[in-house]
């Protein structure tokens, strides 16, 4: 007969599983800190030695990591999904960062049609308090703060659609993003009509998947990642263009 002696599980055991969850679960973010040894033994009601034996079996794993004299981090474990050379490559070519722009619009698409249909209550609330925050900093005229806010918000569309396979990917998309190594958004800023429309862009997916519109959510991220791609092609034809003029103009002045 197919059984076997059921076993105890042991507490560090249980508690491998649930750090480990809550890494799955994007809940843990990579570079996070955990609490402190004596917090996190209390709030998972265990011993300090079965946490120990949790924590190394955890870093063994890799996925956390220890800062002599800072504490316990959730290791990077995005920063292997592309290597150093493809990093470098992807930053040097332009045609990556349409290739770019056009997995984002499928992928995100898709997310975004999951949200609207798979969110819970609360996963649209901070999809909604995110966009919140958008609005504040667009009235502040702060890019830097905007160009953060947008990539939480789309990954808080991303979190809401329960995929925790596209979750990790895309996260992992986001970082070389943020690191500037596909497009910097404040180029795109050099065009006096692109962050008030970036915003309406964003209100819109906002108010489809709060609708919970699956059709209308998927186009309207793909509207607004049509419209990054032409006003990116258009930055850089214009930078072009102006490269040109000054060759000339330096030309002219030594006629």
């Amino acid at each position: 007969m197919p059984f076997q002696k059921v076993t105890p599980e042991k507490l560090s055991t249980a508690v491998v599983r649930q750090i480990e969850l809550l890494i799955l679960r994007g809940i843990l973010r990579p570079g996070e800190r955990l609490p402190s040894e004596r917090e996190l033994s209390e709030m998972l009601g265990v011993s300090r030695p079965s946490l120990r034996d949790a924590v190394a079996e955890l870093q063994e794993r890799g996925l956390l990591t220890a800062r002599a004299g800072a504490g316990i981090f959730v290791a990077d474990v995005l920063g292997s999904a592309f290597s150093p050379a493809l990093v470098e490559l992807f930053s040097s070519h332009e045609d990556a960062v349409f290739d770019y722009l056009s997995f984002r619009r499928d992928m995100e698409g898709l997310t975004a049609e999951r949200a609207a249909t798979n969110g819970s209550d609360t996963d649209l609330k901070v999809v909604a308090s995110v966009f919140a925050k958008m609005e504040a900093a667009h009235s502040k005229r702060n890019p830097t703060d905007e160009a953060r806010l947008d990539a939480e918000f789309h990954m808080a569309i991303i979190e809401a659609s329960h995929n925790v396979i596209m979750l990790h990917m895309m996260r992992s998309m986001f970082d070389l993003l943020r690191e500037g190594v596909f497009y910097n958004r404040q180029v795109m800023f050099k065009q006096r009509t692109t962050r008030s429309a970036l915003l309406d862009q964003h209100r819109a997916i906002n108010d489809a998947i709060q609708a919970r519109d699956p059709q209308a959510a998927r186009a309207a991220v793909e509207a607004h990642l049509d419209y990054v791609e032409a006003a990116l092609r258009a930055q850089l034809k214009a930078d072009r263009n102006e490269e040109i003029a000054r060759q000339r103009f330096v030309h002219e002045q030594g006629r």
